[in-house]
């Protein structure tokens, strides 16, 4: 896997060709029979030859060796199947990581040095880094490249530093053999004398090969562990190893945030911090909490994705805290913005105007506000470190920089807040209405009124939600003179046995506007 830099076994169906090779085994020395385990039908949903392995397997080996003859472009060279780019492209970077190219892809001295042994690059690299810290540490590192690559020796433990003991105490013919190749592993990285085996060193040595993978258990979570390029994985609570706050993963398996430690050994925080000084960063970081919607500040020490430090920081530019605020409310949402119910009226009609002329009028939907944020909040909130801290005061004096005296003039006089009723009443439009812009008002207020209302300079009608004196609807219309010549008759009738103080005249639209019933007597 190019992406972890991980190699693991999975168990996949056989190849149509894998499996008529293998049936053909049958008969190969005399007749013979073979039986299939499974149905005629399922063999044609086989696929027809196993991928060849130069696409699934680690290429670090493969680019190593290209190196060292002096072919660092794989794409001079003539394939069966070239390798692939990604996966080469991923083999390349971990071999300048281990120092064993430049730049160029040119093999360097330690390059060399890791060429010599008939071992994985990572694995090399710890060996000569190694032997570079004495004898103990080489054969050290060389037990666990033998622990690594000859699988079942020492046991079945996750600590490889139990693997380690189980190793040292193993007397048999293939645990001898195997500590005498690791013998010759050191001799190859310069170490005349065979060195002692210590288990406690297993973590801070397997680093070496693995810097990547030095995992930092999450707090509060018992075995759940970030390594160091930013992949989780899982111990099982249960298992002592799951104790240590820091870990160094030689294996995993499955992926995703529930891949499953197979084998790591622990590591101490001045370890990482002695060894690895060089990779270890203090930033800095100002970002947005979520939880508490206000914006935190801290000095963190990393490694990688790990955080092994950190302490609130004193040294904050503003500007970090502004644009973290602001990054924050995009991440939330504009309507998390303490918005009272008069701006979101006067951002319903700003965008009733701007259906109808779309250059004329500024972006005031939540979408829009989202992408200009810094520009039209920004010099608003300047010292403040909460969206707690962001009062209505502040929305209001953004929003009227948007907009300035004229086209505050032309929206009151284009969209007004109000329906001015024949009456005199000034009833509230509402903008945000499914229907368009619309306005509850008793039908006897609009008596008189020969023309349907307009907005928009003109350019749209006004949705009338027309009410019974009880303020009940009645009627919703955008053609009041068609309500006039047409359903009214149905209504007055209606209203007039319901209502039978108030004036319903015959012809509306020439009647005396009212808000009051009938005087009494009349």
């Amino acid at each position: 896997d190019p992406e972890t830099g991980l190699t693991g076994l999975a168990t996949i169906r056989v190849s149509r060709a894998a499996a008529d090779q293998r049936r053909g085994r049958a008969g190969r020395i005399e007749p013979g029979i073979c039986y299939r385990l499974w149905d005629e039908a399922e063999t044609r949903a086989l696929p027809e030859f196993a991928p060849p392995e130069i696409r699934e397997a680690d290429l670090a080996p493969l680019a190593l060796s290209l190196a060292e003859w002096g072919a660092s472009d794989p794409g001079q060279l003539a394939w069966l199947d070239p390798p692939p780019r990604v996966a080469f492209d991923a083999a390349l970077d971990l071999l300048r990581d281990l120092g064993a190219i430049d730049g160029e892809g040119r093999l360097t001295g330690r390059g060399r040095d890791l060429a010599r042994l008939p071992l994985p690059p990572r694995l090399a690299a710890m060996i000569i880094a190694a032997a570079d810290r004495g004898e103990t540490a080489a054969a050290t590192a060389a037990a666990l490249a033998l622990l690594l690559t000859e699988r079942g020796l020492g046991g079945r433990e996750v600590d490889l530093r139990h693997r380690l003991r189980g190793l040292i105490a193993d007397r048999s013919d293939r645990a001898r053999a195997g500590r005498q190749m690791a013998e010759g592993w050191t001799r190859l990285a310069g170490i005349r004398r065979p060195g002692r085996i210590e288990p406690d060193r297993a973590g801070a040595i397997l680093a070496l090969a693995y810097p990547d993978r030095i995992a930092k258990a999450r707090p509060g979570q018992r075995g759940r562990y970030l390594l160091a390029n930013g992949k989780g994985a899982e111990l099982d609570p249960a298992d002592p190893l799951a104790g240590n706050e820091f870990l160094v993963v030689a294996d995993l398996t499955g992926s995703g945030p529930t891949a499953r430690i197979v084998l790591a050994a622990p590591i101490d925080e001045e370890a990482i911090e002695q060894d690895f000084a060089g990779r270890i960063e203090t930033l800095d970081e100002v970002r947005f909490d979520p939880a508490s919607g206000g914006v935190r500040a801290r000095r963190v020490k990393r490694f990688g994705k790990l955080v092994l430090q950190e302490s609130q920081s004193t040294k904050t530019d503003p500007a970090q805290i502004r644009d973290a605020l602001l990054g924050g409310i995009a991440d939330l949402g504009i309507a998390r913005l303490p918005w009272t119910k008069d701006q979101q009226h006067l951002r319903a009609r700003v965008e009733f105007l701007r259906a109808l002329s779309p250059d004329a009028w500024p972006d005031l939907s939540d979408d829009g506000l989202a992408r200009t944020l810094s520009d039209w909040l920004g010099p608003f909130i300047e010292g403040k470190r909460s969206l707690s801290a962001i009062g209505a005061d502040d929305l209001g004096n953004a929003l009227g920089a948007l907009l300035p005296w004229d086209r505050k003039r032309r929206l009151d006089l284009e969209a007004p807040s109000h329906f001015a009723a024949p009456t005199g009443s000034h009833l509230p439009i509402d903008y945000a209405a499914e229907g368009g812009p619309s306005v509850a008002v008793r039908v006897q207020e609009l008596f008189g009124l020969a023309m349907h209302p307009t907005i928009g300079a003109g350019k749209a009608r006004l949705t009338l939600e027309l009410l019974s004196p009880a303020h009940r609807p009645i009627q919703i219309t955008r053609d009041l003179p068609g309500f006039w010549a047409g359903s009214w008759k149905d209504v007055r009738s209606d209203m007039r046995g319901r209502y039978p103080k108030h004036v319903w005249p015959d012809d509306p639209a020439n009647a005396t506007a009212t808000r009051r019933a009938k005087p009494r007597g009349s």
